[in-house]
């Protein structure tokens, strides 16, 4: 065999990707730096191996099913996964993915290690993400929180159907949407009828989408006598006896594969309140943002994938006298790509850092950055993935190369947790109702004021569209694009080494770019983007 790619297996996922480590070394304490690098180094490692990335292929090759009864007739509504999403699971659990709350430097440590690992099979990153994302919303409650926090931000994994107090620890789901709404979640119809124990409910009705159905506890909206309300389901109740979740069917999915998603209606089934009556949205909408970062880095961890694969097949390819990668056309398209990916992971990480540093002006910048990255990053994904495979040229339409996985893949971000519309809007609120947020914003994207001329003429223009809030709703995407290319340019001028910024803001802010992957001007250092971006197995 001649002129044949060797896979791209065997190496550390983090270590081969310097944007990320720079990122780690720039937001992390300095004190946690050693013990960072080592675990993100060994989890890099574990991802990258031959073995773990079968465990991806297995887990999508053998979808989770459904039993509504067993043999003899008896309602367990229980869903079964391949042996293989069970080691994914457990080995995301055991590197911290799901407790950064506990642990110093814990968001960007939980961010670093999340976008590593669904590289290999994106589908387990949402339960990870779900039990990640609850902590916030059941610390309304303390006594809740008391019960649930320490299961939910431990570092094992117990798939087994037991009561939540006899287990290790827990991973939890969540369910919003219904048939009739979908995001409107306050026109929800699943109502709530107080028990006679305090704070306690049977559940009556439905829910459209309710991922990973075997969890041990759901966050779910419902309306009770004072209005919508969140709630906790726990999956086996105390007694050992299971909850009414009666699984209709699981969805039959583009892509996100591996990882169940389930039709569930709710017959008298017992429930906690979490918060008060009639606060459900802002009870849960701390784990709403924070699985929106989540999108963010998943999304990141595509393009990362998709342009190291892409990279790979380049550097060893052959074709017309010479490798892929050194012809300039290809080199354009790849450095176009790399920029891309580079753009996102900085961004990314930098939102997590302002989770660890959680002051109130960071905090202010997140109800800002986050749904606008979320609106962004995640629909530059499926046009990345797709010009990425087409660098395999037919082998990249191929199951074996993964790229058909991963552009299955890059659509999901972009809808789960609120579509682009959705996002376009919550960032309009932002705007209208919370000026700290924009001030936040406008100091963040000020450091890098003079660095680049390119830069500070979006800043401007941006503020002049921003000065005119006059049926903005029509033009709300564009509003917040532009937030989100601002917000990168500033980033990879003030940390990018200088050929990443001066293409960002060429292409992206000056507007010397086409309206495909590798239109960059020909003048810019393409070689040296493409090779930062290189895996080195």
């Amino acid at each position: 065999m001649t002129n044949q790619v060797p896979p791209l297996v065997g190496y550390d996922v983090f270590t081969a990707d310097r944007v990320l480590v720079e990122a780690v070394e720039r937001h992390l304490d300095a004190a946690l730096l050693d013990e960072a690098r080592s675990e993100l180094s060994g989890f890099g490692t574990t991802a990258g191996s031959a073995q773990v990335q079968e465990w991806g292929v297995l887990a999508n090759e053998n979808p989770p099913g459904l039993r509504t009864h067993d043999r003899y007739g008896n309602r367990i509504d229980e869903v079964e996964y391949h042996p293989s999403w069970h080691r994914l699971l457990g080995k995301g659990v055991s590197a911290g993915l799901t407790a950064a709350w506990t642990r110093p430097g814990g968001h960007l440590r939980r961010a670093a290690g999340f976008l590593i690992w669904t590289q290999v099979e994106a589908g387990n990153g949402c339960p990870l993400s779900m039990t990640h994302a609850a902590v916030p919303a059941l610390r309304t409650d303390p006594a809740l929180a008391a019960e649930w926090e320490p299961r939910l931000t431990s570092m094992v994994y117990d798939p087994g159907l037991r009561p939540a107090a006899q287990k290790p620890g827990a991973i939890f789901g969540m369910g919003m949407t219904e048939k009739q709404g979908g995001s409107d979640v306050r026109a929800n119809t699943t109502a709530a009828r107080p028990l006679a124990e305090d704070g306690a409910y049977a559940l009556t009705g439905h829910k459209w989408f309710m991922s990973a159905p075997m969890s041990d506890g759901f966050l779910v909206l419902a309306q009770a006598p004072g209005g919508l309300t969140c709630f906790l389901v726990p999956r086996v109740l105390e007694d050992g006896t299971r909850n009414v979740l009666r699984l209709q069917r699981l969805k039959d999915k583009l892509g996100n594969r591996s990882n169940a998603s389930a039709e569930v209606e709710f017959d008298g089934t017992w429930a906690r309140r979490v918060g008060e009556e009639g606060r459900g949205v802002r009870t849960i909408i701390e784990m709403v943002a924070a699985t929106r970062l989540d999108c963010v880095l998943g999304s990141a961890s595509l393009m990362r994938q998709a342009v190291a694969q892409a990279i790979h097949h380049c550097t060893y390819r052959e074709a017309f006298g010479g490798r892929l990668v050194d012809k300039p056309l290809m080199r354009n398209v790849l450095a176009d790509l790399a920029l891309e990916s580079e753009a996102a992971t900085t961004l990314a990480m930098r939102l997590a850092a302002a989770y660890d540093d959680g002051s109130e002006s960071e905090r202010a910048f997140l109800r800002l950055a986050v749904p606008a990255a979320k609106y962004w990053v995640t629909k530059r994904c499926t046009p990345l993935a797709t010009e990425a495979a087409e660098c395999l040229g037919g082998n990249g339409y191929v199951e074996e190369s993964g790229m058909p996985r991963l552009l299955r893949e890059s659509p999901l971000n972009s809808i789960w947790e609120g579509a682009g519309n959705v996002q376009a809007l919550d960032v309009l609120r932002a705007l209208q109702r919370e000026p700290g947020a924009l001030d936040a914003f406008l100091r963040e994207v000020g450091r890098a004021r003079g660095a680049d001329h390119r830069l500070d003429v979006a800043i401007k223009n941006l503020l002049t569209e921003l000065a005119d809030l006059d049926g903005v709703e029509a033009r709300a995407r564009r509003v917040v694009e532009r937030l989100a290319l601002v917000l990168q340019g500033s980033l990879l001028v003030r940390y990018a080494p200088p050929e990443v910024a001066d293409a960002f803001c060429a292409s992206r802010l000056g507007g010397d770019w086409g309206t495909a992957f590798g239109t960059l001007p020909h003048t810019l250092h393409l070689a040296s983007l493409v090779e930062r971006a290189r895996p080195v197995a």
